[in-house]
């Protein structure tokens, strides 16, 4: 049977105002002489079940980027579509640029570049048995709620997770809790979005190692994250240490 084909939106239409880098938004910086956002795009280009990539990056860098990074876009085959005043505006303005013939659309941040291929199958398998699914991780920390630089309280960590990307939903119903959605500026994930509506979405664990880049200090975990990555499996016998980042 055949495998749900999915359109990946890849956003890359923020400020970055955390980042603090004069010359690079964070999903443009280069890591390892290749820009984060096409890392990013690596994960997904060549999959047999990924039918589409739409990179959505702001208005403002649309002339930037088309000198720098369209012969990338050309050759790839990445869609370019720009951005909202939103990340949730961002993603719909990405959905409407979805071709007829996509049933899944994954969602996933520019500038989370590491990705695993077992982890997206996993993830892909899931969001096609449930409807909507998501990477994450359990919170192992201990987490106070905190104002104005003072612990107001513990907060138990059981049953809390840190949701990553990519998100992983059936288009007809991500498309329809776009449009139903009063107010979708306010969601900070396509998860949120389901969860207002009363759908419920799964997760799937992944790892420490798909961090968010948001500051300049995370670049160099970022580059040692990238040789971590666990590998596909093989008909060979598997190694127990593969497991160690899982």
């Amino acid at each position: 049977m055949a495998k749900s084909q999915i359109a990946v939106i890849i956003v890359a239409a923020g400020k970055s105002s955390r980042f603090r880098d004069d010359h690079y938004k964070k999903p443009f910086v280069p890591i390892k002489n290749r820009a984060v956002w096409l890392h990013s795009v690596d994960r997904f280009i060549n999959r047999d079940d990924v039918k589409q990539v739409i990179l959505v990056i702001a208005e403002e860098d649309r002339e930037d980027f088309s000198s720098r990074f369209g012969a990338e876009t050309a050759i790839l085959g990445v869609d370019v579509v720009m951005g909202g005043a939103s990340r949730a505006d961002s993603v719909k303005n990405g959905i409407a640029a979805i071709t007829a013939d996509v049933e899944m659309i994954a969602v996933h941040d520019a500038a989370r570049p590491c990705i695993s291929e077992v982890w997206l199958n996993e993830l892909f398998e899931e969001a096609r048995r449930t409807g909507a699914a998501i990477l994450g991780t359990p919170i192992v920390s201990t987490v106070k709620r905190v104002s104005q630089g003072t612990i107001q309280e513990t907060v138990a960590r059981e049953g809390l997770w840190e949701a990553q990307t990519p998100q992983v939903f059936n288009r007809e119903l991500l498309e329809t809790v776009y449009h139903q959605s009063d107010n979708i500026s306010s969601a900070t994930d396509e998860a949120q979005l389901l969860e207002q509506a009363g759908h419920s979405v799964s997760i799937v664990k992944a790892s420490p190692l798909n961090r968010k880049i948001t500051t300049r200090s995370d670049i160099r975990f970022i580059e040692m994250a990238m040789q971590a990555l666990p590998k596909p499996k093989l008909d060979t016998p598997r190694n127990p240490l593969d497991d160690m980042w899982r």
